[in-house]
């Protein structure tokens, strides 16, 4: 029996990706899921900048944009009328690659990282199932049943639980779930549709009884969520010809085909822990949220990188297990930040009232049509939209300030000539960046360690994105900053990387 360094329970986005980064830095993974093949009616849609961001580093960005359908705006219609046409290109051009909304089905997505995957020798062990593990100290013995019905032992150094929300490793660790689940059912519809709203945007139609998104692939085809607002006693047998059809006429969309259908309940939760022992949550296994602004697959995908490059550097010997302390600290903030924006969002969508009604049908187009026209407002919700904004900078691994930039930021995108400084952050390894001029000091201290060193002609356009001219950047390998430092004093990298735990970058 050979072990591994990580067995990773379940193949969904979140465990794929995990994989990926993992065997991208020679850490040896067995991933397994309990399903024969993707849930053709997956629900998670979008793709947002910064997880295209973080694609780069596996040359994957390029294959899930062509793959996916970018929605350059999203409409707000209310009462059949058009109140707003919201497009964050303009804004979001200067702030990332990526300025759009791309849509990608789920299961579309996870076949291209299961290519990926095989590309690069493992294979998903499908049918196979976690019945149980046990953490002895040293190591994680699990027990799994293989497809035959028969069960075999496996050992591994680690234990990611990516197995969804109804996770056997959280209920195993007796991690607490709190939370609840919202009253109201909403159905998801995968369809091919034609009129004037089938051109390839993305449209929210708001009634007073009724709610309705279109998030659109390509070709006629995409997907329709909305809410189911009458309870009954037979909501697992509803068809698409049993939900209101107002907020869809509304668009003036004809569903020339339904091609499947389905119904679910809306849960909001967030594990009390991310951590026990050598085992591991990550995506919808450690919170779960409204999918409002298409924020789950993508927040699963970023646990899965945050948690990649530590776990490597521990087993390789680089750093040492306290650092793992470090993916709960820095990720259960955002999570339990997240559930609480998308309740919030949620509640006000599917409120019921006259009151309730008359805010979001009559009011709230009209707000989201001025506060669009104001280049600020503008510019911080696509950053909290497209996970841009996201930091670490209370985290433990965070240190300093030059100019705007905090350590536990995400690296401001600057692209000047065609010189791109993002384009250096493929390589999944520390580095360093200068904007301006480096020392000898710091080049060889660069040279002695190993870390790669960036630098980059000092512009306008690099004061403007809050850089500072000759300070030092230090970047860990998930390309957030991990010190920046207004002078280029490597002493203070040494003692942050002695301060954290990390033995060689």
């Amino acid at each position: 029996m050979t072990e591994r360094d990580v067995l990773i329970v379940g193949a969904g986005p979140t465990g794929l990706v995990l994989a990926l980064w993992l065997i991208v830095q020679g850490v040896n993974v067995r991933i397994i899921d309990k399903n024969a093949a993707p849930g053709p009616t997956s629900r998670a849609m979008v793709v947002h900048a910064r997880t295209l961001e973080l694609y780069r580093q596996l040359d994957l960005a390029a294959a899930v944009v062509a793959a996916g359908h970018r929605n350059p705006s999203v409409n707000l219609w209310a009462k059949g009328r058009a109140k707003a046409r919201i497009s964050f290109s303009p804004t979001g051009a200067k702030l990332t690659p990526y300025p759009f909304v791309l849509v990608y089905p789920q299961d579309h997505h996870e076949r291209l990282l299961v290519e990926r995957l095989e590309a690069m020798g493992v294979i998903v062990e499908r049918q196979t199932e976690l019945v149980d593990f046990e953490d002895t100290g040293d190591r994680i013995v699990a027990r799994l049943r293989s497809p035959d019905g028969s069960e075999k032992i496996s050992t591994a150094r680690y234990l990611a639980g990516c197995d969804g929300a109804r996770s056997l490793v959280r209920h195993k660790l007796a991690v607490g779930f709190e939370g609840g689940t919202y009253q109201q059912t909403f159905y998801v519809a995968d369809v091919e549709v034609s009129g004037p709203t089938a051109n390839g945007e993305a449209h929210i139609s708001l009634e007073s009884s009724d709610f309705v998104a279109l998030l659109a692939y390509g070709d006629g085809r995409g997907r329709l969520i909305g809410l189911v607002r009458d309870e009954r006693d037979d909501m697992d047998k509803l068809t698409f010809d049993d939900v209101g059809q107002r907020a869809i006429e509304g668009l003036q969309l004809n569903v020339d085909k339904v091609n499947w259908f389905s119904t679910y309940r809306v849960h909001h939760r967030v594990a009390e822990r991310f951590r026990e022992g050598r085992a591991f949550l990550l995506g919808d296994a450690a919170h779960v949220h409204s999918p409002v602004g298409g924020q789950g697959m993508n927040t699963g995908i970023g646990d899965a990188i945050n948690l990649a490059w530590k776990l490597a550097a521990v087993l390789k010997g680089r750093a040492s297990d306290t650092l793992l302390d470090s993916y709960e600290r820095e990720r259960i903030g955002f999570a339990r930040q997240l559930v609480e924006t998308t309740d919030r969002l949620f509640t006000f969508v599917t409120a019921e009232g006259r009151f309730a009604d008359f805010l979001r049908v009559e009011v709230a187009p009209v707000l989201a049509g001025v506060a669009y026209r104001i280049g600020g407002i503008r510019e911080f919700l696509f950053r909290i939209l497209s996970q841009t904004q996201l930091n670490y900078r209370d985290g433990p691994l965070s240190r300093g300030k030059a100019g705007r930039v905090q350590g536990g930021d995400r690296l401001p995108w600057v692209q000047v000539n065609g010189l791109d400084n993002h384009a250096p952050l493929a390589a999944v390894s520390w580095q360093v960046h200068v904007y301006g001029a480096a020392s000898g000091e710091l080049r060889q201290w660069c040279a002695t360690r190993h870390v790669p060193l960036h630098v980059f002609p000092w512009t306008e356009e690099h004061a403007a994105a809050g850089l500072v001219v000759d300070a030092a950047y230090l970047l860990r390998p998930d390309t957030y900053v991990a010190v920046a430092a207004l002078d280029q004093a490597p002493d203070m990298f040494d003692a942050y990387l002695a301060d954290v735990g990390i033995t060689s970058a």
